[in-house]
């Protein structure tokens, strides 16, 4: 039987960015300089390209609600809160599935916010790796050469078994935790990009990003 491809994409913005100073939801992308007119944010550039991808994008707050929802809904996104952020980064995860499952969609492409937004190639190739993979194939996750080191990123595709794992497991669980629970079912990929690895914490972290020029090569979603 195909894999369905109802996909939503699904952005985790409801940490405190309490390194940042301020909230990286909001970080201008592409990156300026201080004082210099912003195209768009981290946020609604995320909005804007899984919109591309998927049939609609739900963002998941914590206490920053007031902060971002002008953006989220600026962009044509789904707001849905986590009342309980301190409880960490995957219980904004399972409110932001559970909300896939109650608009009726069976896979979803999910990022964290504090990342640069990846280059739109990214996106579409890890959505078609998993609509081609086998039924035991739950999920797809980037990896990128970092010197010696194979790193693992955002965003990743995963279908209905991954999204029930995920909401199945315990509250103080992580994402790692459940990942490795399913091993045999996580695909591996190789992307040729950069930001999928990289985290973006700290102004210092930031000031890097702009310096680096990554946002260059843009191309068409």
């Amino acid at each position: 039987m195909a894999r369905s491809e109802n996909f939503c994409g699904v952005i985790l913005a409801a940490g405190s960015s309490s390194r940042m100073g301020r909230d990286k939801a909001l970080l201008p992308w592409p990156p300026v300089a201080e004082g210099v007119h912003a195209v768009n944010t981290f946020l609604g550039a995320w909005i804007d390209l899984l919109q591309f991808h998927t049939e609609l994008v739900i963002v998941v707050c914590g206490h920053n609600k007031a902060q971002i929802e002008p953006v989220v809904y600026e962009h044509g996104a789904f707001l849905v809160e986590n009342h309980k952020p301190e409880r960490g980064q995957f219980s904004s995860l399972q409110v932001g599935l559970h909300d896939v499952l109650n608009r009726g969609r069976d896979g979803a492409v999910i990022t964290l916010v504090d990342r640069p937004p990846v280059v739109p190639g990214t996106v579409h190739e890890l959505k078609h790796q998993l609509l081609a993979s086998p039924p035991d194939v739950w999920a797809v996750v980037p990896e990128v050469q970092r010197g010696e080191e194979v790193v693992h990123g955002h965003p990743v595709a995963i279908g209905r078994d991954m999204i029930e794992a995920f909401l199945r497991a315990p509250a103080e669980s992580t994402a790692r935790d459940v990942e490795r629970q399913h091993q045999p079912h996580i695909r591996y990929i190789a992307i040729d990009d950069p930001r999928i690895a990289m985290n973006i914490n700290t102004p210092e972290d930031y000031d890097r990003l702009r310096a680096a020029n990554l946002v260059a090569s843009e191309t068409a979603f």
